[in-house]
């Protein structure tokens, strides 16, 4: 696939923050809570997304899984317009047992962007991810924002679809 440049503007989503390996306790956990007051919102949901940075100067891909920060989303197709509405599904799904004090509402404004579909496995990632850095390096582009999945599959399926987004600015 070739990569491609993309405008995106704001996005509002529920959005949990978090640190550790892509399926480990913290994410999965994460997850949970996300869906739990998304369920409660009684709002429908674009598929979930994630975005992923370290606090390291070495590159992402070389500090362990364990370190990497993240936000998962799930974007909403408006802003909750009723007030309050947010904590009364924290509240309702309290229950549950799930993180939902950690679900926040975030408005998300990448702008222009280099995509790309990964088609596979997620450890084959790395692959796509220098196609896009390359394309980038020949654009005159840069990374202007943290690493963005947006996952068109489930994160059990043996061959997941994610589309990769790396938000970008001129050199």
């Amino acid at each position: 696939m070739i990569p491609a440049i993309a405008t995106h503007g704001p996005v509002t989503c529920l959005s949990v923050t978090g640190l550790g390996e892509p399926g480990g306790s913290e994410h999965t956990a994460a997850i949970r809570a996300l869906y739990t007051v998304a369920a409660a919102l009684g709002s429908a949901t674009g598929p979930l997304e994630g975005q992923w940075w370290v606090e390291d100067e070495r590159p992402g891909l070389e500090v362990p899984r364990e370190q990497w920060r993240w936000h998962v989303l799930l974007p909403l197709p408006a802003v909750p317009q009723q007030e309050g509405a947010l904590e009364r599904a924290r509240e309702q799904s309290r229950a549950s047992g799930a993180a939902v004090d950690r679900v926040r509402l975030a408005t998300i404004t990448e702008g222009q962007c280099v995509e790309l579909l990964h088609e596979g496995p997620f450890s084959e990632e790395h692959l796509s991810l220098k196609v896009m850095e390359e394309f980038m390096a020949e654009h005159g582009l840069v990374v202007n924002g943290p690493h963005h999945e947006i996952y068109l599959s489930a994160l059990d399926d043996p061959a997941p679809r994610t589309l990769l987004r790396q938000p970008v600015r001129p050199a």
